[in-house]
C-alpha cells in the first residue's frame, strides 16, 4: 500500500495520494518541528493553522505538517474503519487493525497522542514540553472512540482539551498544534510576548489596553501611561493575581502552593 499522506508547507519528501497546493518539492529543514496527524478528515488540515503566524511559520519551514487519511486503511470494498462495541452499547469504535496500520505509516518523531475527553488536561506546560521536542504524532478519534488495544500497543498518551465532548479530535488537534507551534523559536518575533501571557508563570494574563487613550468615557489606567516601568510591572502583576484568584481558584491554589 502506498503511504496515503499529505504534506503541508515546506515538507514534501514522499509521494502523496492527494496533493495539495501547499505542497512543494523542497527538502525538509533538518531542525523543523514535525507534526503528523491521523484523521478521517485530512481535508480539515491545515485549517486555521495555515493562517497568521502558524501559517507563515509553516511556509517558512519552521515546522511541518503531514496528514494521514485513516479511511484509506479501511477494510473491504467500503474501507470500513469501525465496528460495534464489544459487550454491546451504542455507537461504533475505531478498529485496532485499521488504526495501527495508519499509525505505523504516520508515526513521526516525538510522543504519540490520542485526543480524548478522558485524557490528561492539555495545558501551557505540556505545550512548552512538546515545542521543545522534535515533534508529535496525533490520532484524531471519532464515534465512540478507539479500541483500547491499539492505544496500549503504541503506548499513546491521552490528552484532553477540557471537560466536554467534541464530535472528533480534529479541532482538538488544531488547538494543541496552535498552542505548541507558537512556542517554537522564530514563530513569534518577540519572544517576550509568550513570556507575559496567561499561564506562562501560572497566572492569568493582566488586562491589555491600547489607543485611543479614552474610549466612550473610559480611560486607560493612569499607571500604564506613567512611563514608570516598575509601577507598570507591579500593576500588571497585581491584576494577574487578582484575576487568577477570582476566576481560576484552581490555578491560584497551585500558584500559592508552589506546585
Amino acid at each position: 500500500m502506498s503511504t496515503p499522506t499529505r504534506s503541508h508547507g515546506q515538507k514534501s519528501i514522499r509521494a502523496s495520494a492527494q496533493p495539495r497546493d501547499l505542497m512543494g518539492e523542497v527538502n525538509v529543514r533538518p531542525d523543523a518541528w514535525q507534526a503528523s496527524v491521523v484523521t478521517l478528515f485530512p481535508e480539515a488540515f491545515p485549517g486555521v493553522l495555515g493562517h497568521s503566524l502558524t501559517g507563515t511559520a509553516l511556509k517558512r519551514g519552521l515546522w511541518s505538517l503531514t496528514t494521514t487519511d485513516l479511511r484509506r486503511y479501511g477494510i473491504g470494498k467500503h474501507r470500513k474503519v469501525d465496528d460495534t462495541p464489544a459487550g454491546g452499547g451504542a455507537g461504533l469504535v475505531l478498529r485496532p487493525d485499521v488504526v495501527a496500520a495508519a499509525l505505523h505509516d504516520a508515526r513521526g518523531p516525538g510522543p504519540m497522542i490520542y485526543l480524548s475527553p478522558r485524557g490528561r488536561p492539555f495545558d501551557q506546560a505540556m505545550a512548552r514540553t512538546l515545542a521543545a521536542g522534535p515533534g508529535v504524532t496525533l490520532l484524531c478519534g471519532r464515534f465512540e472512540g478507539v479500541d483500547q488495544r491499539v492505544l496500549d500497543y503504541f503506548d499513546m498518551a491521552e490528552v484532553s482539551l477540557g471537560d466536554f465532548v467534541l464530535t472528533g479530535g480534529e479541532i482538538a488537534a488544531q488547538a494543541l498544534l496552535d498552542a505548541t507551534v507558537r512556542l517554537i523559536p522564530g514563530v513569534i518575533g518577540n519572544a517576550a510576548s509568550t513570556e507575559e501571557e496567561s499561564f506562562s508563570d501560572g497566572l492569568l494574563e493582566h488586562p491589555q489596553f491600547t489607543k485611543p487613550a479614552e474610549w466612550l468615557g473610559h480611560a486607560i489606567p493612569e499607571v500604564l501611561t506613567s512611563g514608570d516601568h516598575g509601577k507598570v510591572n507591579a500593576w500588571r502583576r497585581a491584576q494577574s493575581e487578582a484575576l487568577t484568584r477570582d476566576r481560576r481558584p484552581d490555578l491560584w491554589a497551585k500558584h500559592t502552593n508552589g506546585t
